[in-house]
């Protein structure tokens, strides 16, 4: 496509050589740690609040859940974002390694910095409530809707990130990631995790966000699926997303330039 077609036109000039060095690379990998704990630290602890604030109303106690995460997660992209890209997600991880935006170390370390991060957020929500930093959760979420439920919420938001990315509108990506994920909480019958390492450490908090030890394996599964399906339709509907991998979520500061847009 070029700029005299009047659409855009995202062009990929060689990696810029800071963002790989490890000093940069260590930089990245304690983005991923913070904002990572800090989204878990909404989930459950948003979750917890709204146990506490609206007991009995399940309808009520999941507005306010997905509400606070959210927004929450909008503010954590556009916080590390700059830094990592944002991704806050082993299966975006995975999906930006495959187009070429992560090399299989930088995947490895940015998925181990996710897992840690999740959990330490989950320890820190169970301390804020005063209660015990590891309770083993006892809600049970384990049948084939549910399964295909977070099928289904992968898919989508891998969706939604590539293709804002590959539309050149990388400053919307936080919004739309958030709005995705708030209205997946509803349109979903498992919540949309969405997310391996949330549902890892979601089994350390037995309050209103967790989820059993043993409900995790199959959700993890069709996660993974759902990411795989989307990394297909990803390739077909925009063939040229290689040109944008190292702009997912959001762009990284040493990549400035890495994405060029034009418009005609």
């Amino acid at each position: 496509m070029s700029a005299a077609d009047g659409v855009v036109k995202l062009t990929r000039p060689a990696a810029a050589s800071g963002d790989t060095s490890p000093v940069r690379l260590g930089q990245r990998v304690v983005a991923e740690f913070i904002g990572t704990a800090l989204l878990l630290i909404a989930v459950i602890g948003s979750g917890i609040a709204a146990q506490n604030l609206s007991p009995g109303d399940t309808g009520l106690e999941l507005l306010e859940n997905a509400a606070a995460t959210g927004t929450a997660l909008v503010a954590i992209i556009l916080a590390v974002g700059s830094v990592s890209g944002g991704h806050l997600n082993p299966v975006v991880s995975c999906a930006d390694a495959f187009f070429g935006g992560l090399r299989r170390m930088e995947l490895a370390v940015y998925c181990g910095a996710q897992v840690t991060g999740a959990i330490v957020g989950v320890i820190i929500a169970n301390l804020m409530f005063a209660l015990p930093a590891v309770s083993i959760s006892t809600h049970q979420r384990s049948s084939p809707n549910l399964w295909f439920s977070e099928m289904i919420a992968t898919f989508g938001l891998l969706l939604v990130i590539f293709g804002v990315a590959r539309s050149g509108r990388s400053a919307a990506a936080p919004f739309a990631v958030g709005a995705y994920i708030t209205g997946a909480y509803f349109f979903t019958s498992s919540t949309s995790f969405a997310n391996p390492a949330v549902t890892i450490a979601r089994t350390l908090s037995d309050t209103f966000a967790g989820i059993a030890p043993s409900s995790v394996i199959p959700y993890v599964i069709a996660q993974f699926v759902g990411a795989a399906l989307a990394v297909v339709t990803v390739r077909v509907l925009w063939p040229g997303t290689d040109d944008v991998a190292r702009a997912i979520v959001v762009p990284r500061v040493a990549d400035a330039g890495v994405q060029k847009v034009e418009r005609g």
